[in-house]
């Protein structure tokens, strides 16, 4: 439930037209892209100068989202997104807990002296970074907050097709297509308020999940047919890609999406961990089924962090030391994963 007392500090900043930056965590998913897209278009609609900033790219498959060809990506052009950032009122902060998780940007940011605002619902948030904040990590989405959000302000009748195409494609790419994360009835009532403002629900998932490359089709089966390893004992699957796996299947940004959930669908396996050789660091993608804490997992020992069934980490060894790693700290974990087997 959103807090009067921030709903009020809110409008008394937005009263007047102001200079506005909505920026996320590095490597953007659709619920980042998706909630800072219909954000914007809701603050400009309000009467405000709106610039959406971002470290790097993000996937193909979200190209297509409403004015996504707007956004300033730091990486191709880092004169602009600076500028944007130092001449910002106010910062709405979305989908991240912390300001270093915005990446290559967060020096900018930490010496920004605009308004801070956070909306997001991972756990542990590092409120002191901010100046008012909407956190809840009970919530489907970041997406699902903005919508709330936008309750909270009264301006719910101003959400129109795009916005509504965008808060829909964060909330159903963060739970995975509505397999997880959701533990209450608002997330469907959001979704069918959004249809009612020409939510298109059915294309919108085709366009994410229906425009794959062949490349990426093929790297995914490449990554069950030959990289699959279960771990019986520990119901746990493994599957670890190194660099020259990606340049074979010639990887773009988001062609790793999803594979991490390929493994659930074995009745047996109950814990699910893709890694990733990346340039500097060793990415991983864990999900889980029922009670078990990836977020608890990734915390303690990745470097990272998310939700109950599905968070990321990193790690600055070699691909087989992370595998041996996780090998290692698994026992730990054995009575949590065994004990809904």
């Amino acid at each position: 439930m959103i807090d009067s007392e921030f709903v009020n500090s809110i409008n008394k900043i937005l009263s007047d037209s102001r200079r506005i930056v909505i920026t996320t965590h590095t490597n953007p998913d659709g619920d980042a892209i998706g909630s800072s897209l219909s954000l914007l278009f809701m603050l400009q609609k309000l009467g405000h100068s709106v610039e959406l900033v971002v470290a790097n790219s993000f996937p193909s498959f979200l190209s297509w989202l409403p004015e996504a060809n707007r956004i300033i990506i730091h990486e191709s052009n880092p004169a602009e997104a600076k500028s944007c950032i130092e001449n910002a009122e106010v910062i709405f902060c979305l989908d991240f807990n912390a300001i270093q998780r915005s990446g290559s940007i967060h020096g900018f940011l930490k010496q920004s002296k605009a308004i801070f605002v956070l909306i997001d619902h991972h756990r542990e948030p590092e409120l002191e970074s901010f100046d008012l904040h909407f956190c809840d990590i009970n919530i489907s989405s970041t997406s699902e907050l903005i919508y709330q959000f936008f309750q909270g302000l009264n301006v719910e009748n101003l959400i129109d097709k795009n916005m509504a195409t965008c808060l829909f494609t964060g909330i159903m790419t963060d739970t995975g297509s509505f397999s997880h994360g959701i533990g209450n009835s608002s997330t469907f009532i959001a979704i069918a308020r959004l249809i009612d403002a020409g939510l298109d629900a059915a294309d919108v998932h085709s366009k994410v999940y229906n425009s794959m490359t062949e490349n990426r089709l093929r790297l995914m089966g490449f990554s069950i047919n030959d990289k699959l390893q279960i771990i019986e004992k520990y119901q746990t699957a493994i599957i670890a890609l190194d660099k020259q796996d990606l340049l074979n299947f010639d990887y773009q940004i988001g062609d790793t999406e999803g594979i991490v959930n390929l493994p659930l669908s074995i009745d047996s396996i109950r814990l699910s961990i893709l890694i990733t050789e990346r340039k500097d660091y060793i990415h991983l993608s864990l999900r889980s089924k029922g009670s078990i804490s990836v977020n608890d997992m990734a915390r303690k020992y990745l470097n990272g962090g998310g939700h109950l069934n599905a968070a990321g980490g990193k790690t600055y060894t070699s691909l087989q030391q992370t595998i041996d790693y996780i090998l290692n700290f698994l026992p730990e974990f054995e009575k949590e994963i065994l004990i809904e087997g």
